[in-house]
């Protein structure tokens, strides 16, 4: 026999197998012996009342063994198969590859930077040397801007596609069995790298491609056909189908289409900063504690308001995490945040942004609002000086309008400059950001404080331009065979988003193609 239900546990008995019994030998009024195994089914933590508790959904078995039934994607030889070429090693062209596989067809991947190992190099380099590499960096290179940006697995895409087979997939090629239960699911920078590599391990031996260095500049259409790539300018690769999943940095192919009069549009996105607390200030607000419990992870956020119809909300909060530099050209700064698996750093860092309408930047062209992005990124690496140094204020000086006498210590390993951020950020941003951080204050008990600090711009949340698709076939509406992908196309956001859409692609390509 077999019962759901769902119990409590304190922070101490997670993880604790006799503890669990034990709840469930009392909630379901059966003899501790009479269970035979459990299996939890969902798992997150409930910090609304004084006493922190883990809520847990289970399944246990009473009176009889469970079946074992491991998730394993087998997958066939595809080596001689017809080839789809997929534009980008992120979440979607990785994900796409092995939906190929999985549908008889054979993936080559075309990656412009490198593999996971050589992008350290140049990623220590940013870090210590302030030097960018504008084909490999945290966002250019095999995994995407996931794969040292953290790894966050949580999503609200649970109509695109099937979440669980993704996080399935993730566990067959070494992701803990955690993310297929906690309510925040989390891989972490330093475990995703081995994850990427198994996944590309995969592709290769079922008789798939993963190129490296392989820049596509250009696209071959003939008849409103695509027809197949140009890949560092000279070398010709031709296929009926192309899954375009570049992410949204990657702005020479947005100009790309464009020059071709291939229709792109331009997008709404947000702007705004990184804000850093010491975690402990995060862990005392939520957990209602001095002191967090060994027992319990650090502590996030969640924080929207609405200022003057206009949306001011945290994304891609990081405990325990590092504030990084994700410039992808020379002379611009961009930041954003990750977290190690452990998420035992000091600090605290979160996205705060405010929304970007189409109406806040003049004009008609569908590039203006990466346009207006690039802009703002590099006036702000002026602001800070070069050197990849980010130009920085410390809360509460941010809202009464002062220069912050110095800046806290904090996660950004190039360093941070002292100046009013209102210098880089446009009038309705600032004024926003001002009018909202107080807010956030009332919200979130000890967020408001001069021992935060504010970083320098957090403009990359989601891509400033749209390649439509149709909503059925997912191809473009001028170029058949074109198949528009995830972050880059303006249709995912995150991992598994933008995961699940490059699966949907894969599928369009065997039906449609």
């Amino acid at each position: 026999m077999q019962k759901e239900i769902e119990i409590t546990l304190a922070p101490e008995e997670n993880g604790e197998e006799q503890a669990l019994k034990n709840v469930l030998s009392k909630a379901l009024k059966v003899e501790i012996s009479r269970i035979k195994d459990y299996k939890i089914l969902k798992r997150s933590i409930d910090a609304r009342s004084r006493k922190v508790i883990y809520r847990l959904q289970v399944r246990a078995f009473i009176d009889e063994t469970p079946v074992v039934d491991a998730f394993v994607m087998k997958y066939g030889n595809v080596s001689n198969s017809k080839h789809v070429l997929i534009v980008g090693a992120g979440p979607a062209g990785l994900f796409a590859a092995l939906q190929c596989i999985e549908n008889g067809l054979k993936p080559i991947v075309l990656e412009r930077g490198k593999d996971v190992k050589q992008r350290r190099r140049d990623l220590a380099a940013i870090n210590k040397e302030g030097l960018v590499n504008t084909e490999s960096n945290y966002c250019y290179g095999e995994g995407g801007a996931g794969t040292y940006s953290d790894g966050k697995l949580y999503t609200r895409s649970n109509k695109r596609g099937d979440i669980h087979k993704v996080l399935q997939l993730f566990v067959q090629h070494g992701a803990t069995d955690d993310i297929l239960v906690d309510a925040r699911p989390h891989i972490g920078t330093n475990k995703l790298p081995h994850i990427i590599t198994a996944i590309r391990e995969t592709i290769l031996n079922a008789g798939g491609e993963v190129r490296f260095d392989q820049k596509v500049t250009d696209l071959i259409v003939e008849f409103d056909r695509v027809r197949g790539v140009v890949v560092n300018g000279e070398e010709r690769l031709l296929a009926d189908a192309v899954i375009l999943a570049t992410g949204h940095s990657a702005r020479d192919i947005y100009e790309l289409l464009h020059r071709k009069h291939i229709l792109v549009e331009a997008k709404p996105f947000a702007l705004g900063v990184r804000i850093e607390h010491p975690q402990s200030i995060i862990d005392a607000a939520q957990y209602h504690c001095d002191i967090r419990s060994e027992f319990l992870p650090p502590a996030y956020y969640s924080l929207v308001e609405q200022v003057a119809d206009r949306g001011v909300f945290s994304f891609c909060m990081c405990p325990g995490g590092i504030i990084a530099p994700c410039a992808t050209h020379e002379q611009e700064i961009v930041v954003n945040g990750w977290s190690p698996s452990k998420r035992n750093n000091p600090y605290a860092n979160s996205g705060t942004v405010v929304q970007v309408t189409l109406d806040d930047v003049a004009g008609e062209d569908p590039l203006r609002m990466m346009h207006f992005q690039a802009a703002i990124e590099r006036t702000a690496f002026n602001l800070g000086g070069g050197s990849l140094v980010a130009p920085g204020q410390r809360m509460v000086d941010f809202v009464e309008g002062r220069v912050s006498a110095d800046l806290p210590k904090n996660s950004y390993l190039p360093g941070t400059k002292s100046v009013m951020l209102k210098d880089t950020l446009p009038d309705f941003v600032h004024d926003s950001l001002k009018r909202a951080l107080p807010q956030f204050g009332k919200k979130l008990r000890g967020y408001y404080t001069n021992e935060a600090i504010l970083v320098g711009v957090e403009s990359r949340s989601s891509s400033p331009v749209r390649i439509p698709r149709d909503k059925e076939t997912f191809q473009h509406p001028q170029v058949a065979g074109l198949y528009p992908c995830a972050e880059g196309a303006g249709y995912a956001g995150g991992i598994v988003s933008a995961a699940i859409d490059g699966v949907n692609c894969a599928n369009a390509v065997l039906r449609f193609s």
